[in-house]
C-alpha cells in the first residue's frame, strides 16, 4: 500500500460519510425506524458491536482503546461506561461532530453513564499522535480496503498496541462477489465505498506470519450474517 493510494482511498470514504451518508448513518445507529433492509442491517451492527465488546474485559479501568472508524460512538460510549478512556476517530468530520452532539446531549439528559472518559477526533486512525492503545477495535473499517492494504493497516496498528487488536472483514462469497459486480457495472455517484471480499482466516494467517507481527496470534473469529449484513469477526492478541 503505497502513501498515495492510501490518502486516494480515505478521501474517498471520507467525502462518502461527509457528503452523502451522514443522515443514513443516523438514522441507522439511532432509534428511528427504518426500512427492511436497513433494520436487518441496524441488527447485524448491534450483533457485531456486542461481540467485539465481549471480547474485551468487562472491567476496563485503565485501559486507553482506540475506536478506530467510531462513526456516531456508540460502540466507544458502551466501553467508556465499562471503565476505558477511549480514542475515538473517524475521517468524517461531520460524524464526529454528530458523536459529540450525542454526548453533549446524554450528559444533559442525565443518562451517560461515565465509568472512563471518550474522546472523539476527525482524522486518519494510522496517524502516529494519537499515541498507543491498550487495544483497537475497528468495526466494519477495513472491509472498505483491499485485501493487501488491510493488513498493512493492521500492521500499523499493532506497532502501538499492548493487547489486542479487535476487527471486521467481508467473508467472501458469491452473493457478495455478485453484488460487487453489479454494483460496477452500474455507478452511482452516492454509492458507497466498495467492500472488499476476503478469506478472513487465511488474511490473519499471513498477518502473523510478517516481521512486524512477532508475538502476535490469531484469537478468536466469529460469523455474523443478517439478511443483508454479513461481516465476521476477527481477534488477534499479542502473547
Amino acid at each position: 500500500m503505497t502513501q498515495a493510494n492510501y490518502l486516494q482511498r480515505i478521501g474517498e470514504i471520507e467525502h462518502y460519510f461527509d457528503r452523502t451518508a451522514l443522515d443514513a448513518w443516523k438514522k441507522l445507529t439511532g432509534d428511528q425506524p427504518v426500512s427492511g433492509i436497513r433494520a436487518t442491517v441496524r441488527q447485524g451492527r448491534e450483533d457485531m458491536r456486542n461481540t467485539l465488546a465481549g471480547w474485551l474485559p468487562q472491567d476496563l479501568t485503565g485501559w486507553r482503546i482506540l475506536d478506530a472508524g467510531c462513526g456516531s460512538g456508540v460502540l466507544s460510549l458502551e466501553l467508556m461506561a465499562r471503565g476505558a478512556d477511549v480514542v475515538g476517530i473517524d475521517l468524517s468530520a461531520r460524524m464526529i461532530s454528530y458523536a459529540r452532539q450525542r454526548v453533549a446531549d446524554l450528559r444533559t439528559a442525565g443518562s451517560l453513564s461515565q465509568a472512563g472518559s471518550v474522546e472523539f477526533r476527525s482524522g486518519d486512525m494510522l496517524d502516529l499522535t494519537l499515541g498507543t492503545f491498550d487495544a483497537v477495535v475497528a468495526m466494519d473499517v477495513l472491509i472498505h480496503y483491499a485485501p493487501e492494504d488491510a493488513k498493512r493497516v493492521l500492521e500499523s496498528l499493532a506497532i502501538r498496541t499492548r493487547n489486542s487488536l479487535l476487527f471486521t472483514l467481508a467473508p467472501s462469497s458469491h452473493l457478495l462477489r455478485a453484488m460487487l459486480m453489479v454494483g460496477k457495472a452500474f455507478p452511482r455517484g452516492d454509492r458507497a465505498p466498495a467492500i472488499y471480499p476476503t478469506h478472513p482466516e487465511r488474511l490473519v494467517h499471513q498477518l502473523v506470519q510478517q516481521p512486524h507481527m512477532t508475538g502476535w496470534h490469531a484469537g478468536r473469529t466469529h460469523r455474523i450474517s443478517v439478511g443483508f449484513y454479513t461481516s465476521q469477526a476477527m481477534e488477534v492478541v499479542r502473547s
